[in-house]
This record gives structure tokens, sequence and C-alpha cells, in this order.
């Protein structure tokens, strides 16, 4: 069934890789990854991949310059071995933000990174909820973006909520359309926080547009959680406008430096992420549930390994 199917890991995250080669009944690629004395990477893969269509899982988060590096080097062995296409699957995509010039003289490091993984030698890109939509058009190379919204709302409809008593809160501005989309699976009202920026690191939340929110479940979606700041500041603004009991969503747990503890005293029911990234233990807080991606993500490989649809995945 996958005869000329190759799955190789990096080290950036061995457990989504052998969750999503359990899902194909597949074994992961036999390969020998490490470091020289100097830090510099060494990989080899341990058997023959000539003619065989390769797919490399390694999300680029923390540490993201080790880990992108990893994946190119990943890349580079698998086209002097002869791979008949090569597929860089990337849950996360480290190096997104900055995705335009919104200032004179800063790099787009996003358009930097999708070069350097086409010049590497990939074929095609398989990720998931990146940060700017557009940044799909920064590669030269077929790119397939999911969506892992369809398995938080799974998870939220199973707790059974009453969808007249839910509020669907996007943080920002920005993440409206991913909140409609939220709206039309699990039902209830829309509300926006008016979130201003101040620096790279630090937001201010103001005012809530939509709802009402009063003695109502506020839900709140983003597509990751970094420094917490923006997705606690929204709980906040939830919380003066009488949000009953509030739960976060969200693909990417990034979860930097005061994150855990912060939505951990944010008096949040529950936090809910995938696992596009491996946490440390120092980031499972008691109010945090992980969801796989890893059916998804198996199941998006095996239709572009037999050239099937992968939009169907979302329409269906």
């Amino acid at each position: 069934m996958y005869e000329y199917l190759t799955l190789i890991s990096g080290r950036a995250h061995p457990t989504l890789a052998q969750e999503i080669a359990d899902y194909l009944g597949i074994p992961l690629g036999r390969v020998a990854l490490g470091n020289f004395p100097d830090g510099e990477i060494s990989f080899q893969v341990n058997h023959n991949i000539r003619g065989r269509d390769v797919f490399l899982i390694q999300p680029t988060g923390p540490p993201v310059n080790d880990n992108l590096m990893e994946l190119l080097i990943m890349i580079d062995a698998c086209v002097r071995a002869s791979a008949e296409r090569i597929t860089a699957v990337i849950p996360y995509f480290g190096y997104a933000r900055q995705d335009r010039k919104d200032a004179g003289r800063v790099p787009i490091t996003s358009k930097l990174v999708a070069n350097l993984i086409v010049k590497a030698g990939a074929n095609r890109v398989l990720t998931m909820d990146l940060h700017a939509a557009q940044i799909q058009g920064f590669f030269d190379i077929p790119v397939d973006h999911l969506y892992a919204a369809p398995i938080l709302d799974d998870y939220f409809l199973s707790l059974g909520m009453d969808s007249d008593e839910i509020v669907i809160v996007s943080p920002d501005e920005g993440s409206i359309k991913r909140a409609l989309q939220h709206v039309h699976r699990l039902g209830g009202r829309l509300a926006i926080v008016d979130k201003r920026r101040s620096s790279a690191t630090e937001t201010k939340q103001a005012n809530l547009i939509g709802g009402p929110l009063d003695g109502k479940t506020a839900l709140i979606f983003d597509d990751m959680i970094s420094t917490g700041g923006s997705i606690v500041g929204a709980v906040q603004v939830a919380r003066r406008h009488g949000a009953r009991k509030i739960y976060v969503g969200a693909t990417h747990p990034v979860l930097c430096g005061p994150a855990p503890s912060r939505l951990q005293e944010a008096g949040i029911c529950e936090v809910v992420v995938a696992n596009t990234l491996p946490l440390r233990p120092e980031q499972r807080i008691p109010n945090l549930r992980v969801v796989s991606v890893a059916p998804l993500l198996g199941e998006a490989i095996r239709r572009i390994h037999r050239n099937e649809s992968v939009s169907n995945l979302f329409e269906n």
C-alpha cells in the first residue's frame, strides 16, 4: 500500500512523528541523527530511499534555529540520496511573524525561510495554521495548508455545551475570520477584542465588540500561544464583561517564558491546544488539554502520496 512512502523524523517532535507513522501503519525511516563535538548537526539515512516519496516531519519551533537547520540538512541528504519527491512536513512553521515590511530596515524572515527550504531541495510543504496565510505564496513549490480548527471544535462539542450559551471570542481583529469558522461549527455569537500592540512583546486589550458575554461561556481561539499576553488579556476582557466560564483554544503551544504561569493563574477552565509542538515538563499545567493532529497530518500525507485531494479533508 505504501511501498514507496518513507517517513523520516527529525529531533524536533519524534512523538508526533511516531503517532503519524502509527496512523499510516508504517515504520519511521532509520536514520543516524546527532551532533559533532562542535555542535554541528550530522545526519544519515540508513536505508535506500532512491526513487521514494519521502516525508520529513520537523516542526521548526524552539529552539527554532537548530530545528530549521536540521530540516535543511535532512532535505539536502534526501536530495543527494535520489529521493523521487521530498515533502517537508512542518506542523509549526517558525519565523512566521515577520511576513511583511511593517517598518523600515526590517527583514521578511518568513520569505527568507521559505527560500531556504526550496533551495535545499524540498518539492512541497505540508504545514498547519500558518501565522499569516499569505506565507503560502512565499514558496515556489506547492503548499498544503491544514487547519486544526475542526479537531479543536470536536473537543468542545464533546463537552456538550449549549450553542445558545456560548460566545466565540476573537482575541484581535486579525483573527475574526478564524473565529467566524468556529461560530459556523459550534454556533453561538461572535465577539471581538480590540487589541493594540505597544511593542513586539506587549499588547493592550481595551474594548469588546459584539457579544453580549454576561452569564455566557466564552470560547477564545487563536493560532498560537506564545507568551500568553494576548490570550490572557482577552480572558480579562471577557471576565470584565460578565463571562461565566472561559475556555481557550489554540493550535500551537509555543508557551514561552511566563505563558504557563499566566494561563494557570488566569482562571481559565481549560486551555486546549494541538500537539504540533512538544511540551516540556514546565509547560504542562493542570488546566492544559492536548488534542492530537497526528490523524489529520497522517491522512494528508496518505492523500499527497496517492495524489488525492487534501482540501476534501475539510470540505467533507
